[in-house]
């Protein structure tokens, strides 16, 4: 029989493998979106709503580990609080997924010689969703990461939204896009989502991929690089205890769960609402998650869907599409939410007339706050590639 892991590098195969000891012992912080403004369900900026008014427990209203870094003057970064490092100025080119894992591996740079390519989980640690991608008629984009320290670039001579960088994680629960590709999980820090991009090689049997969305000899387009330095296998890392009441703690986070959600869909505003509300194991200082904190129990080395801990979470919804609302205001369409994908992430692209688990689980996407008043549109649902799909109710897991 023939293993869909065939044709993956040593070192693909020995991320996939190993799986960190004592994770109990493991702690790290949850680094902050950085998002500092409020937004209505249009997508205006407004004063933060006060505590029991309609839209409280934004993002920006909860205060978090801050992001903290230190240019080392060395062409590297270190982050003050997940004490990685990281190489300040990305690659300029584009790089094949095999390619882009040699080029970390061989890399010197600032006196080490143990740069690798980052888990998704670690990439999106350096998210800044104060990042929105404006058009010339707008005004300048912002990217979604802090310039202040690390180097970005628009690319040259390509869309502006085309700023996707490679992790280390591969996706496997199965295909993408046409229904062949194997995938790793990348972020866009121009246009702030997750989705998984093809590696060029079939899913099933490891070889090249030919045609389809890839060229004729199996290449995709590729993304940039941004190695980092330090220790693998701590950040993102997750150790659940099952409290027995209705909630999970992940120790090495400090941060408590809600273990079910109810099953039942909400808008966003009373997806806000509904957290503020929670009353449960003798607590009610809950709250709806930001991206990263939600992001943050993603399981994507579960190869079964949902990506999560059904060990210790519970998702009572069956189907194809479990999408988890954020409280983290998108930067783009700022009358849209983060949510998370714990089921397939679905698009269509094409002559396709039935969505594909395009983006892969464990994407970050984004969904219309209200469909009260606003509609979707091709120009927010939409990308030159792509349609996902959308709507404006979505499952609710809160945390404290």
């Amino acid at each position: 029989m023939t293993s869909r892991f065939q044709g993956l590098s040593k070192t693909v195969l020995f991320a996939l493998c190993v799986q960190p000891a004592l994770a109990q012992d493991i702690t790290y912080p949850v680094v902050d979106t950085m998002q500092d403004t409020c937004f209505d369900l249009t997508g205006e900026a407004i004063d933060c709503p006060a505590e029991g008014e309609a839209l409280y427990g934004q993002d920006a209203q909860y205060s978090h580990t801050r992001a903290s870094y230190t240019d080392q003057g060395d062409s590297t970064v270190l982050d003050n609080n997940t004490a990685l490092v990281w190489q300040k100025t990305p690659t300029e080119d584009r790089l094949q997924y095999e390619d882009a894992l040699g080029y970390c591996s061989a890399l010197e740079l600032g006196g080490r010689t143990d740069w690798r390519l980052p888990s998704i989980k670690e990439l999106y640690s350096l998210a800044d969703n104060r990042g929105e991608l404006l058009t010339p008629e707008e005004g300048e984009p912002t990217p979604y990461i802090d310039t202040s320290v690390f180097d970005f670039s628009y690319p040259e001579g390509q869309m502006a939204f085309a700023g996707q960088y490679w992790s280390s994680t591969l996706y496997v629960k199965g295909p993408v896009q046409n229904g062949r590709n194997q995938a790793a999980f990348g972020f866009n820090f121009a246009d702030g989502h997750i989705k998984a991009y093809g590696t060029g090689r079939d899913f099933y049997t490891g070889a090249a991929v030919s045609g389809g969305l890839t060229g004729e000899d199996g290449q995709t387009p590729g993304n940039f690089v941004r190695c980092v330095s330090g220790d693998e296998g701590v950040y993102g890392v997750n150790a659940f205890t099952d409290n027995g009441d209705g909630t999970v703690t992940d120790t090495a986070t400090g941060l408590m769960w809600q273990q079910s959600d109810n099953g039942e869909r909400r808008e966003w505003a009373d997806a806000l609402a509904y957290c503020e509300a929670l009353e449960l194991a003798g607590y009610d200082d809950w709250r709806l998650p930001n991206s990263k904190t939600l992001q943050s129990i993603v399981d994507y080395d579960r190869t079964s869907f949902p990506a999560i801990d059904e060990s210790v979470f519970t998702i009572f919804e069956e189907g194809e599409t479990l999408d988890f609302w954020t409280s983290t205001t998108f930067g783009d369409w700022k009358n849209y939410a983060n949510a998370i994908a714990f089921g397939k992430a679905l698009s269509k692209a094409g002559d396709q007339t039935d969505y594909t688990d395009w983006h892969g689980a464990g994407a970050q996407r984004s969904s219309i706050k209200t469909i009260i008043g606003q509609e979707m549109t091709e120009d927010t649902t939409c990308s030159i590639n792509a349609c996902d799909y959308n709507r404006s109710d979505n499952l609710v897991r809160c945390v404290r």
